[in-house]
């Protein structure tokens, strides 16, 4: 069965950085583009990144653009770099499998979704 874990969450302080990493099971990647979507207390889901198959083509809500990047190394494992952390930033953070091409910040472009990760920034 296809999985996606996300790890590399955690406590941080305002202005610092993490790194998440996707991890697939079974080459799940492969093919596919990938994205990252985050949800914070009493709110939706909401885009956050997005990559494509070969890794030309990126894309970025404007909260994090300039301060986050995705990138992806191989078919198995795709990263989100979060630099210059805010409060704001809190939230369980996604990582999703895109296997419908359009627009990167549909949920509904994504067939597969990890569990979650924690990020907490304080001030």
């Amino acid at each position: 069965q296809e999985q996606l874990m996300e790890s590399g969450g955690g406590a941080a302080q305002s202005g610092d950085s993490l790194t998440l990493s996707c991890i697939s099971s079974g080459r799940a990647f492969s093919g596919y583009g990938a994205g990252w979507f985050r949800q914070a207390p009493g709110k939706g889901r909401e885009f956050v990144a997005g990559i494509s198959w070969t890794g030309k083509s990126t894309e970025y809500s404007e909260s994090v653009k300039r301060r986050f990047t995705i990138s992806r190394t191989d078919a198995n494992i795709i990263y989100l770099q979060m630099n210059s952390l805010k409060p704001e930033d809190t939230a369980v953070y996604y990582c999703a499998r895109r296997n419908i091409r359009g627009r990167y910040d549909q949920s509904t472009n994504y067939d597969l979704w990890g569990q979650g990760i924690q990020v907490t920034v304080s001030s």
